[in-house]
């Protein structure tokens, strides 16, 4: 079986994975595969590459910060649940508030998370601007620019740090962040996807690190 569409991918790069995480990552194909079908969330040629274009891109983050137990996480833009899915599998013991203004997206990731058993999940169909709450990290995957994203995002995250990494936007992106980084004019923390994995398509990709403090 090609590697590339196989949960074993995961199992390659987190090898400290137990044998219910094994399963629920194993479970990602059938369900996204099942829900494609109704709802195209995913284009035909990314879903041949699901493991490794979304869900072990997702887990990059994983690579960058280990959260710790209790940790409270807003995915922005989560469309059918990348990163927070993968992330919410990989982090039990963390929360994981997943947002995006189309219903039918969300309507995947509760289905999603439910055959899975998640209960550290909760999707909503909202506006990143008109969530109320304060969060340890900010997950998106390249929704938008990065500064228009730290304009709706800033005033969400609890500044009381108590992980790794301080409290902020965790973001990943592709290609030459150089001019996107200059124009949001803040301290930020690049990390290299292709540190961590060795397939091609991380060649270019990079979780940026914004810390609110």
């Amino acid at each position: 079986m090609n590697m590339t569409n196989n949960h074993t991918l995961i199992e390659k790069y987190f090898p400290q994975l137990t044998e219910k995480q094994k399963q629920q990552f194993a479970q990602l194909g059938e369900l996204y595969t099942h829900w494609n079908a109704q709802i195209n969330l995913i284009s035909r040629t990314d879903m041949d590459n699901l493991y490794e274009k979304h869900i072990l891109h997702s887990l990059g983050i994983a690579k960058v910060i280990t959260f710790k137990d209790f940790s409270e996480i807003l995915d922005v833009g989560t469309g059918g649940g990348f990163p927070g899915i993968p992330l919410a599998i990989m982090f039990p013991h963390c929360q994981f508030h997943l947002v995006d203004s189309i219903g039918k997206k969300i309507k995947v990731v509760n289905e999603v998370a439910k055959a899975l058993g998640l209960e550290n999940v909760r999707a909503e169909q909202i506006r990143a601007e008109e969530i109320d709450g304060e969060y340890d990290f900010i997950v998106s995957r390249a929704v938008t620019r990065l500064l228009p994203f730290y304009g709706w995002v800033k005033g969400k995250i609890n500044i009381n740090n108590y992980n790794k990494l301080n409290n902020g936007i965790l973001y990943l992106k592709g290609g030459d962040m150089k001019e996107e980084l200059k124009e949001l004019g803040k301290k930020t923390r690049v990390f290299e996807l292709s540190d961590y994995f060795e397939e091609e398509f991380f060649e270019t990709k990079m979780v940026v690190h914004v810390p609110m403090k």
